[in-house]
């Protein structure tokens, strides 16, 4: 790379899209995040608002772009048809497709460790029911990936572990084969490999340069931790719209819930929960939300046992697709129920670092934490006593990230 040259990340989240530019020291050149108009389900959402994004970049940071690699959430998927253009609504990730697991039960055993967790499964059984196998499935990253290079074939590995991908062997399970979905199945590259160069069209369209490299990204939570420059003695918690806790090890981890990604050369093991700060929006807006924490006391109990899931189903640290949410009894304090939610987090969360301390068979020695919730110091205070490790925030964005996974490769 030369002196000048800058990338770009790209992190599709669950509301909207955020940016990031970096040089070659990783230093953050500039930044921008608008929401999506409609929503997670629209995939013409996701690349309006990445091209709505791209035109306001300066036209001299925009004329230095050597590359661009983008995240997004993983198991939001989408049915296409042989030229990108979606076929109806995305799936998002946290709609399980729970009518469809009479089919995989009768293909896989439940007790595979990918069964649930990877339950892009059920949502291709939906789109494939609804709408024939002649069509494409791409997952979220994938797709506005294809959108950059107007070519639909390529996924990124760690994107398509929910499809069941074997990442030692780099092949799909010979069920999935023998359902005739081959050719909506995607040709599979390795997180921080060179794809292809920008389409001209698009490179016109958006103002980009024409040598554009587009690089196989990841899932949003893989770039958030690549965003913290963690450590192996380190775990890292993304407290977003779910809760998800990761690690870097030296091999591959084995357990009920827990997926392993191969990014940018190194193994990251952890496991995802359906909840997080998702289930704090569904009763307190920011503003409320910060006036009621103020009111905790996060050195003491709420007498409160939740367990606050969005819906029913859950993925990691309990593997069970119809547990049900608890969140009531609610008391007449509001800053209470919030205490009472936050500990039921914070419960989730620390049980899920119990399930990978007992693989990796150690500790973590801190846990840097990134995303929306890490900002809030009473939740925090709250997750330190009951995991019992020092917490660290981190501010830097998945974008980064993921624009990091991009400068390494043009390294």
């Amino acid at each position: 790379m030369k002196e000048k040259d800058l990338v770009l990340g790209i992190d599709l989240g669950t509301s909207g899209v955020r940016l990031a530019i970096i040089n070659n020291n990783q230093k953050l050149i500039y930044s921008a995040s608008e929401h999506y108009l409609k929503g997670l389900e629209h995939a013409k959402d996701w690349s309006n608002t990445c091209k709505s994004l791209i035109l306001k970049i300066p036209s001299e940071i925009k004329s230095r772009l050597i590359a661009c690699s983008i995240d997004g959430t993983s198991g939001t998927l989408l049915g296409c048809d042989y030229e990108g253009n979606p076929i109806g609504l995305a799936i998002p990730y946290y709609n399980q497709c729970i009518n469809k697991y009479t089919k995989l039960e009768k293909l896989f055993n439940k007790k595979s460790s990918w069964f649930y967790t990877n339950s892009s499964i059920a949502r291709a059984f939906h789109l494939i029911d609804k709408y024939g196998k002649d069509i494409l499935l791409r997952h979220q990253a994938d797709w506005i990936s294809g959108w950059f290079l107007d070519d639909w074939s390529w996924g990124e590995e760690g994107n398509n572990i929910r499809f069941g991908l074997n990442l030692m062997k780099k092949s799909w399970p010979n069920k999935l084969k023998d359902l005739g979905w081959n050719k909506s199945l995607p040709i599979i590259v390795p997180s921080g490999s060179l794809i292809g160069e920008i389409a001209p069209s698009k490179a016109k369209e958006l103002g980009l340069p024409s040598s554009l490299k587009i690089i196989a990204g990841t899932t949003d939570s893989n770039a958030s931790v690549l965003a913290t420059d963690a450590t192996s003695s380190d775990g890292i918690t993304v407290l977003g719209s779910t809760i998800v806790i990761k690690r870097f090890v030296k091999h591959p981890l084995k357990g009920v819930g827990i997926t392993n990604h191969l990014v940018g050369g190194r193994w990251l093991a952890g496991g995802a929960s359906n909840t997080g700060c998702i289930i704090l929006k569904k009763f307190f807006n920011d503003q409320l939300l910060a006036e009621l924490s103020r009111q905790i006391d996060p050195e003491t109990n709420s007498g409160l046992s939740y367990l606050p899931l969005t819906t029913e189903g859950e993925r990691f640290p309990i593997n069970d697709p119809f547990l049900r949410p608890i969140l009531e009894p609610r008391p007449i304090s509001d800053s209470l129920y919030l205490h009472g939610i936050l500990e039921g987090l914070a419960k989730i969360e620390a049980l899920g670092w119990e399930k990978i301390s007992e693989v990796t068979l150690d500790n973590p020695k801190k846990i840097i934490t990134i995303g929306g919730g890490s900002r809030n110091p009473q939740w925090r205070r709250i997750r330190e006593r009951m995991i019992g490790v020092p917490i660290h925030t981190c501010t830097n964005q998945p974008a980064e990230g993921v624009a990091r996974l991009a400068l390494k490769t043009m390294s």
